[in-house]
């Protein structure tokens, strides 16, 4: 089933000293996601597509500024209907393990190495008492 368009904002495009019209953005139902992109000729091109609106508003946006257009040659995209560009998370960096250390290595030469209490042990042991509390001295400046 063909999906109407929906408006989802606009673009402002700078000519020269002249402020040049709005080109109207529309946000596209497909079959896969969304798609938000002008249908006005050079920027037919720009098309963002992503699962929800908000994804496809961001992708619009980046393809924007790769389109070779500098900064100050357009103001927006001015977003409607609560779209909000939703910028994917950056991948968090792989854990590094740290490198075990024998008891062996770690005691000094000459001395006998102990091995280490295992957790599972200290979980039986008596937990130590909880430290008492200390009376805070009182200001009396005023």
């Amino acid at each position: 089933m063909e999906h109407l368009l929906e408006y989802a904002g606009s673009v402002h495009i700078y000519l020269g000293p002249y402020r040049g019209n709005p080109i109207a953005l529309y946000l596209k139902r497909t079959e896969t996601g969304y798609e938000i992109g002008p249908k006005a000729y050079p920027w037919n091109d720009v098309v963002g597509s992503g699962e929800t609106p908000n994804k496809a508003a961001a992708d619009c946006e980046e393809k924007w500024k790769m389109k070779g257009l500098s900064a100050d040659m357009y103001s927006g995209p001015s977003w409607e209907g609560g779209i909000k560009p939703e910028k994917p998370v950056p991948p968090k960096p792989p854990v590094v393990p740290k490198p075990a250390v024998s008891a062996a290595a770690s005691a000094p030469a000459g001395q006998p190495s102990v091995p280490a209490a295992s957790p599972a042990a200290t979980a039986d042991a008596t937990p130590a008492p909880a430290p008492a509390l200390v009376a805070q001295p009182v200001d009396e400046s005023n």
